[in-house]
């Protein structure tokens, strides 16, 4: 499997910005890193008030949203953040019973 995106939850923005553009020559938006071949990641930035840890999060491809879902809950998971209906595409984001965190993508259907 490949991940096709990742996001980065962070407490310093600036500061993350500034890291990864000096260590892999990463240029940012407001809320996106961008590489040689476009933007590929995100950059969020964490409420003061956040009980979350600055942490990557990968975002793993599925046919069917719900239904991984509804699977990795069977198996323990916990669904931390509920569908989300983008232009592109649907995200949930799941914790696993260890707490890692995993977004789970589906892609829009043209």
């Amino acid at each position: 499997m490949n991940f096709v995106f990742m996001d980065l939850r962070t407490t310093d923005r600036e500061r993350s910005r500034s890291f990864y553009g000096e260590l892999f020559g990463w240029s940012t938006t407001e809320s996106l890193f961008t590489g040689a071949d476009g933007p590929w990641g995100g950059l969020t930035q964490l409420a003061a008030d956040d009980e979350r840890r600055p942490q990557w999060v990968p975002y793993a491809p599925v046919d069917d949203l719900d239904k991984a879902v509804a699977r990795a809950v069977e198996l323990g998971a916990t669904a931390t953040r509920p569908r989300v209906d983008l232009p592109q595409g649907s995200v949930a984001v799941i914790e696993d019973p260890t707490g890692a965190t995993l977004a789970l993508w589906e892609p829009r259907r043209q």
